[in-house]
């Protein structure tokens, strides 16, 4: 297991719709394995392969408190239902330090495949609702600014770049 380097904002991969994965090879689980290493390390609830920079429809997930791990993987996820609505801070291991209110669903219920082939469903509420659904948009080329007001966005835009120009991004 290693770290893996978590790219920010900015890069174009987060930009590109992953593509579904067809098995489950050694490479994969050395992924995933990798993957939560980095999710650990960076202290995140969910990490998206994409974030790491391969383009496939992986993402893991823990909403555990550290030393209560419960890791949860997801292959080919797809949301199937979604209730309620609930807006919460929301931010991000690819925009490091920046976090904005983000009106998602309250409740959905995600079908997946898990790291031994298996189907899985998970129904998530609070914030496990809120890591599935942030981690499939990464899934689908998609960040949390796009679901934000643009007043929002523009201001953590000018953010980045002001982080940028002091050589801190």
């Amino acid at each position: 297991m290693s770290e893996l380097n978590v790219v920010k904002y900015g890069d174009p991969i987060l930009r590109k719709k992953c593509q579904p994965i067809k098995a489950i090879t050694p490479e994969i689980k050395n992924l995933i394995s990798d993957m939560l290493e980095t999710l650990y390390a960076y202290r995140g609830v969910g990490l998206a392969a994409c974030q790491v920079g391969v383009p496939v429809r992986l993402c893991v997930i823990d909403v555990r408190p550290e030393g209560k791990r419960q890791p949860m993987v997801l292959i080919n996820p797809v949301i199937v239902e979604g209730k309620g609505m609930a807006k919460a801070v929301e931010g991000c291991l690819s925009l490091p330090g920046l976090s904005t209110l983000v009106k998602r669903f309250d409740t959905v219920k995600v079908n997946a495949i898990n790291e031994n082939g298996f189907p899985i469903v998970i129904e998530g509420k609070d914030l496990l609702s809120r890591a599935l659904q942030h981690e499939l948009d990464h899934l689908d080329g998609k960040v949390f600014l796009s679901r934000i007001p643009v007043y929002q966005k523009l201001k953590i835009q000018y953010l980045i770049r002001k982080l940028k120009k002091q050589g801190k991004w």
